[in-house]
């Protein structure tokens, strides 16, 4: 289980104030983005990775704005143990900036709690240490945002140890550059998962009801 982000934001701020931070499960990356002009309306001002060619584009389950995922076919990782099939997945989506704010606050509450820094009173956050707080956020925030992207689509994610770690295609320190906070962040990903059969036949019937037609009307014309 993924350990709680306060507790890694209150350790991390004890031991040190540039302490770097990893997220299990969710690996972030600074590959070089491609320039384009494309930008969703609450997106950060940077560059996205762009989107893969192919795939084939996944249909919402479960309401969730602002997201878009792609079945990118196959893993090379084969099945699961139950014989699932894994696939691979592509996905762009933006971190609610209301949502991230409301992290933050948390964040600094449960740090206050064990924050003794040299020449600050005992519970204060030195400024120093704000920025990190803020990138703690937006991380927490997209891996949120990852989590319920995956249910919304009908999947089911695998677990790390099985090669199912999420991988943010964007660098985070370049995603809080000029951040302002509760603006929404935008970001690309890839992942592998399994379908969740339970949900897909719900998709099967909302598919099938769409397509059922009235007669009555159709005679009328």
């Amino acid at each position: 289980m993924r350990q709680s982000i306060y507790t890694i934001t209150v350790l991390a701020l004890a031991t040190s104030p540039c302490i770097a931070f990893t997220t299990p499960q969710i690996a972030f990356t600074n590959t070089p983005r491609c320039v384009t002009n494309s930008k969703t309306e609450l997106a950060m001002a940077m560059d996205l990775k762009p989107e893969p060619d192919g795939g084939d584009e996944m249909t919402q389950i479960d309401l969730i704005e602002k997201t878009r995922m792609k079945n990118m076919g196959k893993s090379e990782d084969g099945k699961m143990i139950d014989g699932s099939d894994v696939n691979n997945f592509w996905m762009t989506a933006e971190a609610d900036g209301s949502f991230v704010q409301k992290i933050r606050t948390k964040l600094l509450k449960e740090a206050g709690k064990n924050a003794n820094f040299p020449g600050f009173r005992k519970g204060q956050v030195p400024p120093y240490a704000q920025p990190q707080m803020t990138m703690f956020a937006v991380q927490e925030g997209i891996i949120k945002t990852c989590e319920s992207a995956v249910i919304a689509y009908g999947l089911k994610s695998i677990a790390d140890g099985d090669g199912g770690s999420v991988e943010v295609l964007e660098d985070i320190k370049d995603l809080v550059k000029g951040y302002k906070m509760g603006d929404s962040i935008a970001f690309t990903a890839s992942f592998v998962a399994t379908f969740d059969e339970e949900k897909q036949a719900k998709l099967d019937t909302i598919t099938v009801d769409a397509e059922v037609v009235d007669v009555d009307s159709t005679d009328a014309e």
